[in-house]
């Protein structure tokens, strides 16, 4: 199963990548910031979320947007309220929805990490590799997400998905990283990753 998704998925990110990437047209802020007025009630206004299951999209690199946008249309990835709001999308509302989130500057994070999860996050993220690619300060890259900042139970259950293999995986590292994970690691780790830029 988990090799069909990884299949799947590489055609998808190579399609993705087409419409995406460097030689995509220039993009809308604008006029995502008009067609995100319907995501504002999940991912809150500005782009930053209160409910610790669902995630924060401001300041998130904008490629790392319209990926997981392309991934709900074309059904790659599943959720009950994304997969219908990105069915309709074209490339053109995924790639100015994705400028639009990332234009916004990130919010400090409410919640505080524990003292145990600051000592030990640091070396489990690097032992991981989560900072190899979201980068050293975690905040993402390309089409690659920002971790840090990221709202609790929403890492917790993409972690958890990526290392039961249910949850979409472009390459299949996310699946390969998790797998190692203990559920000790991943408390850790989305504790850690969840604080990341409190003040």
């Amino acid at each position: 199963m988990i090799s069909k998704l990884r299949d799947r998925n590489a055609a998808a990110l190579a399609v993705a990548f087409f419409f995406f990437g460097v030689g995509a047209q220039a993009a809308d802020a604008e006029a995502g910031r008009v067609k995100a007025q319907v995501c504002a009630a999940c991912h809150g206004n500005e782009g930053t979320s209160s409910d610790p299951a669902l995630p924060s999209l401001a300041g998130q690199p904008a490629q790392a947007i319209a990926m997981q946008l392309y991934q709900f249309r074309e059904g790659n990835r599943k959720n009950p309220q994304m997969s219908p709001m990105a069915a309709n999308l074209s490339n053109a509302d995924m790639n100015n929805l994705a400028d639009y989130y990332a234009s916004l500057k990130a919010t400090p994070p409410k919640h505080q990490s524990s003292p145990a999860s600051k000592a030990s996050g640091p070396d489990l993220a690097k032992k991981f590799n989560c900072s190899q690619c979201h980068g050293p300060a975690l905040l993402g890259q390309q089409h690659i997400p920002r971790l840090a900042g990221q709202q609790p139970e929403y890492l917790r259950v993409q972690l958890k998905g990526f290392k039961a293999g249910t949850r979409s995986d472009m390459d299949g590292n996310m699946t390969a990283a998790a797998q190692a994970l203990s559920d000790k690691d991943i408390d850790v780790l989305v504790d850690y990753l969840a604080g990341l830029g409190a003040q």
